[in-house]
Formats: structure tokens, sequence, C-alpha cells
């Protein structure tokens, strides 16, 4: 089953709740064509055109943090209910993330359980940042104990701050450079800081082929030792515990060194939609077939890893082998 991991989906009402939230950048996500109506009619049939059969549905970036935990947590059940209205609605084409009202720890695991419980979502989905804080502070400890006694997944995408970096922000570099240099630096806080054999059970997603990571696994294994001391297992053995998503923007060589660096087995079809839109979405999918690509690493990658991962389309698989 072809499952695209990396899509979005906001309304104009959720994104009202951004701005009364104060997230400056809420106002942008309009007018792009994720929302419902005829832009969610659109959306289908581009999908269509791209044989893309399942979306899994994210808020990121435009997520429901705020300092005021009482507007966060409205705007992340908000979301949450339309996202499970939507699923509910096209359960052939759509599941979705839960968004969780960060960084109020109680209101997030509590969100946590309603969405997968009562709303059954495929998991969370959550920044690689919260309003400037890294995901790796104790004081989030409860939320990744959480995720890691339910097994859930954990769909992690850049908050788009320019990893707080002048030299990013003040230079037109926020998305086209620092979305993957926060993609870099959130995996390698994770692995520096043993995430993935802390929290073993959590099906870490991150976005971006991992950003730069692919080209940094061997120079991490070099280094790790004098920069990082307390890192517990080597940053290459770790890499290959999560997941990342094809979104590379059709570049070949990209895609190429994340399947040599991690092996065809962690990656799952991204397309950014809507930011690839049209012709680029429809590039998102097919570059993944580009001769220069291994024929079954391709087949695994767009067909078979989110499906397994997710365990979507297995019920469908079940209901045929009773008959």
């Amino acid at each position: 089953m072809r499952i695209d991991v990396h899509a979005h989906y906001w309304t104009d009402d959720y994104l009202n709740l951004l701005v009364d939230l104060g997230k400056a950048d809420a106002g942008a996500a309009r007018g792009l064509g994720a929302g419902g109506g005829a832009e969610l009619e659109a959306r289908l049939r581009l999908m269509d055109r791209a044989g893309v059969e399942v979306q899994v549905l994210s808020a990121c970036p435009q997520v429901p943090y705020g300092e005021d935990g009482k507007k966060a947590a409205t705007a992340a059940r908000f979301v949450n209910d339309q996202y499970a209205e939507l699923a509910g609605d096209h359960r052939d084409r759509f599941r979705a993330f839960a968004a969780l009202p960060m960084p109020h720890v109680e209101e997030s695991v509590g969100e946590m359980r309603r969405a997968l419980d009562e709303l059954s979502m495929t998991g969370v989905a959550m920044n690689t940042t919260v309003l400037g804080r890294v995901l790796i502070e104790p004081d989030f400890e409860p939320v990744f104990a959480e995720l890691n006694s339910r097994g859930a997944v954990l769909y992690l995408h850049p908050a788009g701050n320019s990893a707080c970096s002048p030299l990013i922000a003040n230079y037109h570099l926020t998305w086209m450079v620092g979305a993957p240099v926060e993609d870099t630096i959130s995996v390698m806080q994770l692995i520096t800081h043993g995430f993935p054999a802390r929290y073993p059970n959590i099906k870490i997603i991150n976005s971006h082929l991992g950003g730069a990571l692919p080209m940094l696994l061997q120079r991490a294994d070099d280094q790790y030792r004098w920069e990082a001391p307390d890192t517990p297992e080597p940053p290459s053995v770790a890499a290959r515990r999560m997941w990342y998503d094809t979104v590379g923007h059709g570049h070949v060589p990209a895609l190429r060194c994340a399947i040599d660096s991690f092996g065809a087995d962690r990656l799952l079809l991204g397309t950014d939609f809507p930011y690839e839109n049209g012709d680029m979405f429809v590039r998102a999918v097919d570059y993944i077939n580009d001769p220069q690509v291994d024929k079954s690493a391709a087949l695994a990658i767009l067909d078979q890893n989110a499906s397994s991962l997710l365990r979507i389309g297995h019920e469908r698989q079940g209901t045929a082998n009773s008959r």
C-alpha cells in the first residue's frame, strides 16, 4: 500500500485558534491548498494522479504550542477532532498523527491518551523543538515515557525557527537550509542522549531524509567519543533504530545516500504536501523509482515499509484472508 507519511492539513478555523494562541506565522499557512472543501477534492485528485493511496496527516509545523495552557489544549483538541472526523469520513484515504498542547506536559499526556484511545489516531506528531526548547529536556520525559509505554509512532517535523540562528533567519534561509538543519540537530540530540535505546518502543520518524545526517554518520561515529562521550552507542547504530521520510525534493543522490546510510527498510514515502504540489508532488513519489535506485529498495520504500510500521492496510488484508 502506498502511504504518504508527510502531508499537512489545516482549516482556517484551526489556524484562527493558533493566531489567538500567539503563533505568528499561522496566517501564512492559509490558501496553500491544505484545507477542506475544494482544496480537499483537489488533493484527492492529485493523490490519485501520483498513485498515493493514503496520507497520514499532521499539523506540523502548525502545532498548538503556546504559553497559555488552556488555549493550547483547546486548539489541540480541536485539530485532533477535525482529523479524526476527516479520517473517519475518508477511511480509505486518510489517517492522522495527533497534535499535543506542548509545552504543557500533563495536558499533552492527557490529549495523547484521548487521541490514541478514543480517536484511534495513528500516532503523535511533534515539532523538533518546543517554543525554542529541545525535546531532550528532562521536563518532557513524561511525554516520551507515555509514548514508549504504548509503542507509539512519533513523527517529528521542523518548527521553522531557523535552528534559532540569525545566520539562517536573517538571510532568507529558514526553509531552504534551516529546516534540514533542524532535522539534523534534533536527530543527533536524540542519539547523543540515548533516546532510541532508552525508549526502544517509540517508532520515531524523522523528516526530510534526516536532514544532513546521511552524510554525517561516519563523522559522528568517529567523533562522538570525545565530543559527546556519554552517547550510549555509536550514532550509526542509533540512527538505524529510527525511520526517515523521503522528502528530498526529487534529488536522487540525496535519496541514494539515505538508502546507503540507513538501509531502504528505514525509509518511508513522504511528499510534504502542500509545499510540494502539482507536478512537484508527483515528482516526490516518482523519483523513488529513478533508474539509479535499486528496484527492491524502491518497492520497499513506496509500498511496504509504512504499511508495516503503521499497520495500515493490514486490516484490509485480514478481512481478505478470512473470506
